[in-house]
Parts: structure tokens; C-alpha cells; sequence
């Protein structure tokens, strides 16, 4: 039977697992985790990030990115069915003390306009506006896969707003896959980047947050 509820389902090769059981190990508050650290080097590198991070789950890694992107008090602007918004517990208000705003859109693909549209008013009765989130594939609205023009005018946005910009990657290897891309292509120009390992990859459990050495620095702070 092929099992294709979710691609969270697909198991370690005999080859994993072996290197699991036979992995070099340390410790992370001495010399550090060798196995780890190339774990995070060999993610950086993929991701075309100067440095990454392991955390233990996805939901995890999104939630330290965007307690440090976010002020408190301000917004942060993302759509309205992604993971972010349905499936981390309010964790953008608990955890940072930010609040959402959410953009609806047809098929779940943002785009520069529809954020233009969304964007918070200049006013001091206003949440400022901190950061964008994009996440791609787009579980919520079938998989659905950013295409690397429009992923691009939203860099380009980001930039010129002066707002960080977070990608909620989970899936960015099917996003890659599915354009024919490096997933460096596909993450380039955000402000931090978080890649699952379970994925589609038949890791049991893990994920990483990439980012500049400076980011990842104050993620493991």
C-alpha cells in the first residue's frame, strides 16, 4: 500500500538508519555536535545562507524567526491560511507580541500587489508593519507552489518597504522540484528561511533555520 496522506509519512532508508546508530556525536554546549554541524553547514549551503540552525520542530524555527523579526506591537503580514496563522497555537501573539495580518487570496499564492493592497497605513494608531511571511509550497491550499517571478516582486517589495521577510520553506524542496530550481533560487532574498527535514525526505523528525551568521546567532541566543 503507498500512503499518501502526507508526505511527513515517507521512513528512513536502511542507509539512515545505520548512519543514525553509527552517527560521530558531542556535546552542544562544549565542543559542539560534529554530526549537527554538518547537518547545519550542508543546510546553509543548500539554502544559500551564510548559517542554519537545528531545531526540533518546524513550528519551532518559524516562531523564533518571527520573535526576532517582529517588534512588539507591530504587524506582520502573511496569508490567511498559512501554517502560520492556522496551526501555531497564536504562537506570533503569545510568543512575540506581534499581531497578524491576513491576506485572502484565490489560490493561496501572494502576490506583491495583494500585500500593497494589505499594507497598514502610516499612523500612530497603527500597528507598523515589521515583516512579511510566504510559505511555499502553501500546504493549506493544496501544495500550491509560488513561481519564482512572483516570489521575486515580493523580495523586491520587502526590500524597498524596508520589512524583513521570512519563508516558511517546510515544503521549499517540492517548490524546487516543481520549478525545476536549486532551493537556493527559490529562498533567495528572504530575511531567514525555515526547512523541514521530514518532509519528503524521510527524516523522523527536525528542522532548520537559515539565515545570516548574525540571525542564527541571535536564533541560538
Amino acid at each position: 500500500m503507498i500512503d499518501l496522506r502526507s508526505d511527513t509519512v515517507t521512513r528512513p532508508s536502511a542507509g539512515m538508519r545505520r548512519a543514525m546508530a553509527e552517527a560521530e556525536v558531542g556535546d552542544d554546549v562544549l565542543d559542539g555536535d560534529p554530526t549537527t554541524r554538518r547537518l547545519e553547514e550542508r543546510i546553509a549551503e543548500l539554502i544559500g545562507c551564510e548559517a542554519a540552525l537545528f531545531f526540533p520542530s518546524g513550528v519551532q524555527a518559524n516562531q523564533t524567526a518571527i520573535w526576532l523579526h517582529a517588534e512588539r506591537g507591530t504587524e506582520v503580514l502573511l496569508e490567511a491560511t498559512a501554517h502560520l496563522v492556522l496551526y501555531e497555537m497564536a504562537g506570533i501573539a503569545g510568543l512575540a507580541g506581534a499581531q497578524i495580518r491576513p491576506v485572502r487570496t484565490p489560490d493561496g499564492v501572494l502576490t506583491a500587489a495583494l500585500l500593497r493592497e494589505a499594507w497598514p497605513a502610516a499612523s500612530p494608531h497603527v500597528p507598523r508593519l515589521s515583516a512579511l511571511a510566504v510559505e511555499n509550497t502553501h500546504n493549506a491550499a493544496g501544495g500550491r507552489v509560488m513561481p519564482l517571478p512572483v516570489w521575486e516582486e515580493i523580495v523586491a517589495l520587502a526590500t524597498e518597504r524596508g520589512v524583513r521577510l521570512h519563508l516558511d520553506g517546510a515544503r521549499v524542496w517540492h517548490a524546487a522540484v516543481a520549478q525545476d530550481l536549486a532551493p537556493a533560487q527559490v529562498a533567495r532574498g528572504a530575511s531567514s528561511v525555515m526547512v523541514s527535514l521530514s518532509k519528503g525526505l524521510g527524516c523522523p523528525v527536525g528542522s532548520c533555520l537559515a539565515g545570516s551568521a548574525a540571525f542564527i546567532g541571535a536564533a541560538r541566543e
